[in-house]
């Protein structure tokens, strides 16, 4: 359970601790241009140590492309990135080799597999997302040439939020602060929660707001492959990720069908609806319009103070938290989640186009 789609199908490989992590994208179409420079700035978005409110490790996250690529487009042969690790330090966690940490992934690992790495959680590490995001960078060369966009950005960190709706936010300003918070004054306030919960040595969990925009009408199944499901499936994958919403989401239950409904209307020649609590998806497939959702990250479970638990022997212990972590898991997630975004769209955009024999724009 490596891989993830099922035409543009990507396999992550690797370990937090390990030599190297990567990805190997299979299904990715002939003759894309490859923006390298891309790839590194959104590898850069993600990567630990960018911050004073994120895991201090330092990781260049250099991606390096090893096939599937000749004169700076892709041959449509599996493309492969490595990124090597080159700041682990295996001994900050040496005294829990023999202890389940609360709420962690160390328990179930070692009761699935009869034997876990416990240096930064091997596999289970948030360290895995930096090959989805190299991955969801080609995907997202492939989407811009349909016109294609998808942003996210932090609209929640603990108890504080950033009330406006999406349409009424300046995108251009999510890269202006260190939490990925479009309302500047809200971002400020954010990150001296996050700054002083760091300094208790305790965490804190956020939500993160996605928005894809220029989908075309009809991608999706209608039945167990619908897209907002895909889509769910695909942030609720990432690390932390604890809740997903689309559209009106839960608030919805709270209004009548004849104020939820997105009515129709002919807009200059477009059918398009005149509100969109559906949000942009009606029975599994895209109706043309926005798709907006919400991922809700709990707090990070590495904490300093000390916590009871059990040891491998099921004995009494405690344990505390030692490394580098991230205080608050939000800001870095952003960019993971415009990528598993990325690779979702990009699939079933491949998949529609086998279905018609449609030819997406922009392929040699």
């Amino acid at each position: 359970m490596n891989s993830f789609g099922k035409i543009f199908k990507i396999t992550t490989f690797g370990e937090s601790h390990g030599k190297a992590i990567g990805v190997i994208i299979d299904g990715c179409p002939a003759g894309l241009a490859v923006d390298i420079d891309f790839i590194q700035s959104e590898l850069a978005r993600r990567r630990p140590g960018q911050s004073a409110i994120v895991t201090q490790r330092k990781e260049a996250d250099e991606m390096e492309i090893l096939s599937g690529i000749f004169e700076g487009k892709t041959t449509g042969t599996p493309l492969m990135m490595l990124i090597k690790n080159k700041d682990a330090r295996s001994k900050d966690y040496s005294h829990i080799a023999e202890k389940y940490r609360p709420s962690h992934a160390d328990f179930t690992y070692q009761q699935k597999y009869g034997f876990r790495d416990y240096r930064g959680g091997g596999r289970s590490s948030a360290r895995e997302t930096a090959a989805r995001v190299a991955a969801g960078a080609i995907a997202k060369l492939l989407l811009k040439k349909q016109g294609i966009h998808i942003t996210a950005y932090v609209s929640q960190v603990g108890q504080l939020s950033c009330s406006s709706d999406y349409q009424q936010l300046d995108f251009s300003q999510i890269e202006k602060t260190s939490v990925r918070c479009p309302d500047l004054t809200t971002a400020e306030a954010m990150i001296d929660l996050i700054k002083k919960i760091k300094k208790q040595g305790d965490t804190i969990g956020g939500v993160v707001t996605g928005v894809i925009q220029g989908c075309p009408v009809g991608l999706g199944e209608p039945v167990f492959d619908k897209l907002h499901a895909v889509l769910g499936s695909a942030m609720l994958g990432i690390n932390a990720c604890k809740g997903f919403e689309y559209g009106s989401g839960f608030d919805g239950v709270t209004m009548r069908g004849s104020e939820h409904n997105d009515v129709f209307e002919n807009k200059d020649g477009k059918i398009t609806t005149t509100t969109n609590y559906s949000g942009g998806v009606q029975g599994g497939i895209t109706n043309g319009m926005d798709i907006y959702f919400r991922a809700a990250f709990k707090p990070v479970a590495t904490i300093i103070p000390e916590q009871q638990s059990v040891d491998t022997s099921g004995e009494a212990t405690k344990v505390s938290g030692k490394g580098r972590h991230d205080p608050c898991v939000v800001p870095r997630a952003v960019p993971i989640v415009e990528a598993m975004a990325a690779l979702v769209v990009a699939d079933f955009l491949l998949l529609q186009r086998r279905m018609t024999g449609a030819v997406v724009e922009g392929e040699v």
